[in-house]
């Protein structure tokens, strides 16, 4: 009852939020949903003893005691990932691999360390004292590009079929990558006498991505078999749901990538099974199945990281750092990025305002959020959590608002005004 009861009230506030977004704000729907999120976290935090206290102490509670983590990252990511994948278009993807490749992996390793030796190096300068491996930490949790918040932008952007594939692909796929370094690094801060070292990182990735993407492939092609065999859309969405969820089980009773999973078994039945076992209804049905539940989800989703705002016990003490942190993951972004772009023999080679897009595109989110919160409490948790909550808030705001204009501004060339001469 209690579960119920959580929910109810995520649900209410999620469709209040955005009704108000849609009759008044008109913002992207997720964007609007996080800014009145925090908007009333703000007013709790200041005057809601005052106004309502019981009502507030509620809400304290039913935020404090969620799981964030294991929400996200156990449930929601799994149905967000696989319908987001759903609609991606495998041969566009095929067409932009090496990027997708590059930018999911090489890029996240040094975009964490970019982050890291920055970040030690500063602190000090603002009468900080953060150790070098919780720099890593950070870099790690703070370097994928979150791809809910991406597609929920890139929707609304108008930008190439190219870039929005190299941007949708690499967020999608780089989840695995992070999570794996984010868990060696945390294992690495909570004991002296860990045995890490490079083959048992390198073995580790190669399970949880290989083994991820297998599963996903089996999951996707078996799911397919079965549609196919079916002329009805109900059963159709059953089939995908226990895909999402059951395939979620094995990923995790096995110990590889659910995420990359979910990716794989996505992009097999939005492709494969849409091509040869889905009548034209089905496929409408369980098109229009998935962009409902992603809506829905996505909604929750920002709502949530919003009121993460009342987590953050003091904004006083770590506020001038964070902002800098800011700077230093677009630094670091841009570097991971144009590094790569030096060295690897993209076709056709990255353009400036590519790499601008990419830059500005790669958006940070909830999955940041969900693994600084799984950090053990201890002293240097509050400072993680501050940073993290600045650099997504304003990726996904300022970024997200603007990456449109940025997209005009640097992808669409001016129409150059051609002088007739006047006849006499």
């Amino acid at each position: 009852m209690e579960l119920y009861y959580s929910f109810s009230m995520l649900i209410v506030l999620a469709s209040l939020f955005a009704y108000i977004n849609l009759r008044f704000l008109k913002l992207p729907s997720t964007i609007g949903i996080m800014l009145m999120a925090i908007f009333a976290s703000i007013v709790i935090r200041f005057f809601g003893n005052t106004l309502f206290p019981e009502t507030t102490h509620k809400l304290f509670k039913l935020i404090s005691e969620m799981d964030f983590t294991e929400i996200l990252m156990g449930a929601m990511l799994n149905f967000l990932l696989f319908a987001g994948a759903v609609h991606v278009n495998f041969a566009d993807l095929r067409q932009q691999r090496l990027p997708v490749l590059v930018f999911s992996t090489i890029s996240v390793i040094l975009s964490t360390f970019v982050i890291g030796g920055i970040l030690f190096y500063i602190t000090p300068l603002f009468n900080v004292e953060l150790p070098f491996l919780y720099c890593l930490l950070f870099g790690a949790l703070i370097s994928p590009t979150d791809p809910i918040a991406v597609l929920g932008i890139l929707k609304k952007a108008k930008v190439s079929k190219a870039l929005e594939t190299k941007i949708t692909g690499e967020s999608l796929f780089n989840d695995g990558v992070a999570v794996v370094l984010f868990a060696v690094i945390l294992q690495l801060t909570q004991t002296d006498d860990a045995q890490i070292s490079l083959g048992s990182i390198s073995w580790l990735l190669a399970k949880e991505a290989i083994g991820g993407l297998a599963l996903g492939a089996v999951l996707g092609y078996t799911a397919s078999k079965a549609i196919r065999s079916i002329d009805d859309y109900i059963v159709s969405a059953l089939i995908t749901l226990s895909v999402v969820m059951g395939g979620y089980l094995i990923a995790h009773s096995i110990h590889i990538s659910g995420p990359l999973t979910m990716v794989a078994a996505g992009l097999l039945i939005g492709n494969y099974g849409k091509k040869v076992a889905m009548t034209p209804l089905t496929k409408d049905y369980l098109t229009k199945f998935w962009e409902l539940l992603d809506e829905i989800l996505n909604a929750v989703l920002f709502l949530f990281i919003g009121f993460e705002l009342l987590l953050i016990p003091d904004f006083e003490t770590y506020w001038v750092i964070s902002v800098v942190a800011i700077f230093i993951v677009l630094i670091a972004r841009f570097l991971s990025i144009f590094i790569p772009s030096l060295i690897v023999p993209f076709k056709p080679r990255l353009t400036r305002g590519s790499l601008t897009m990419l830059v500005w595109g790669g958006l940070r989110g909830g999955v940041s959020i969900a693994l600084v919160l799984s950090v053990n409490n201890g002293v240097y948790k509050e400072l993680l959590l501050e940073m993290t909550y600045f650099v997504v808030v304003f990726s996904i705001v300022v970024q997200g608002l603007t990456v449109g204009k940025v997209a005009n501004r640097v992808l669409v060339k001016p129409v150059r005004k051609v002088s007739v001469p006047e006849h006499v």
